[in-house]
């Protein structure tokens, strides 16, 4: 069980990490993870038959900085507006050890794609899986698992979901 205050900053860094997303502030979003923090996107079915395959791992924040780099820089497509709806984190497990607190959540989501030149679709639904730790900035992710229910993309994913 988490204290109120806890939970609170919980819910900032859901929704932090969502208005970033939706913002175009790359170079904000490598600060949601620790140093050796992963991002990963799996389809559900992947998932539910426990097998590792992702659609994407970034294994570190060197990795995740990376992609910034990919998004900004040298990737090319056809450009698009996200916005994310999340739901509120459920906290599954929290354990304390030598090295803090550590915080197991999830959250469903549905983020939003509008083309530049055409109509909002729902472009990606799932949940989050998430562990959090407690640093000295805050409430950071030290993995967030992406767990998307469509085996059907109707795209590249660039963006972070």
């Amino acid at each position: 069980m988490i204290d109120f205050k806890t939970y609170f900053e919980l819910l900032n860094l859901y929704s932090d990490y969502a208005m970033v997303c939706d913002s175009s502030e790359w170079e904000k979003w490598p600060e949601f993870f620790v140093e050796e923090g992963t991002y990963r996107l799996q389809p559900r079915e992947n998932f539910d038959q426990g097998l590792p395959l992702c659609l994407l791992a970034l294994e570190s924040k060197n990795m995740i900085r990376d992609r910034v780099y990919g998004v900004k820089e040298t990737m090319y497509h056809d450009p698009y507006y996200q916005r994310h709806i999340v739901g509120t984190p459920r906290v599954v497990s929290v354990a304390r050890d030598i090295y803090g607190e550590r915080i197991t959540s999830e959250a469903n989501y549905t983020v939003i794609r509008t083309k530049f030149d055409g109509d909002s679709t729902v472009f990606n639904v799932g949940y989050y899986r998430d562990v959090i730790v407690r640093t000295p900035e805050g409430l950071k992710f030290q993995s967030r698992l992406c767990v998307y229910d469509s085996e059907m993309i109707a795209n590249s994913i660039i963006y972070p979901i």
